[in-house]
């Protein structure tokens, strides 16, 4: 089965898009909403188009899979974490991490992966309490 990856950002809202799949985007205020409204949008443009229209990844089966950005993701998570938490489980100091936030800078991936490491360490912290 082909996966397709979809693109979370954000930007004053969520905004999704998949590479593979031109010409489809979607908006909303929260991640859930812009996900039903990726496949929404998705479901509409596969009935609109011509078989010998569509990309390849969509004349067979296939599962959508988001990826949400740093931005999108800290943005998500600002009113849940504060940027001091994430910045002790990270080592990325909270300035670097508005920055992030914000979208003026974009993180390399390595560390997109440490703030999310960082971020599965604090829902493990917190699974362990019973």
């Amino acid at each position: 089965m082909k996966k397709i990856i979809v693109n979370i950002v954000w930007n004053d809202n969520y905004g999704a898009y998949s590479d593979e799949v031109p010409g489809c985007v979607a908006t909303h205020s929260t991640i859930e909403g812009v996900k039903e409204a990726f496949v929404s949008a998705l479901q509409f443009h596969i009935e609109g188009s011509e078989t010998d229209e569509l990309p390849d990844c969509l004349k067979k089966d296939f599962e959508l899979e988001f990826e949400l950005s740093v931005s999108a993701l800290l943005h998500h998570y600002d009113k849940i974490l504060t940027r001091a938490a994430i910045s002790r489980v990270t080592g990325i100091n909270q300035r670097q991490l508005g920055h992030y936030l914000s979208g003026y800078r974009n993180p390399r991936r390595d560390k997109r992966d440490i703030i999310i490491a960082g971020l599965h360490k604090i829902g493990n912290e917190l699974l362990s309490i019973k």
